[in-house]
């Protein structure tokens, strides 16, 4: 079992990531990837930043809440299964999704409220995984 320090280093870590990678985006996707940010810890306040697969993306209990990237065109959340978009068919229409993603055109981010009950579907997805 990891020592509480130990989790604090490894957020800060991941937080110290995050920035880099944020930094490293043009002006705009930075904009939008900070604005989903703050959406995500909104939405989910007791997760946890975190980055892996070169993503930021949060954890909560553990477990991979939701990752978040800005592309060239389009930027993602992941993962979002199958039960999660059909709950929200009629909020993702018009968006592009395929095996656990979605994408949002960087020229049409998704709104603060879509991201909030996209995450709030995963954490929902989570606690009752866990209640298992």
């Amino acid at each position: 079992m990891r020592s509480p320090s130990s989790r604090a280093d490894e957020t800060g870590e991941a937080t110290a990531q995050v920035r880099s990678y944020l930094a490293s985006l043009p002006p705009g996707a930075r904009k939008e990837m900070k604005r989903v940010r703050a959406d995500i810890r909104a939405a989910a306040p007791g997760a946890v930043e975190w980055f892996r697969y070169r993503m930021p993306g949060f954890r909560l209990d553990g477990k991979a809440l939701v990752w978040y990237a800005a592309w060239r065109q389009h930027c993602s959340l992941y993962p979002i299964g199958p039960a999660i978009r059909r709950a929200l068919a009629a909020d993702l229409e018009g968006y592009e999704t395929s095996k656990g993603t979605i994408r949002f055109p960087l020229s049409e981010p998704p709104s603060s409220a879509l991201v909030r009950r996209v995450v709030k579907a995963r954490v929902a997805e989570i606690r009752k995984k866990k209640t298992k």
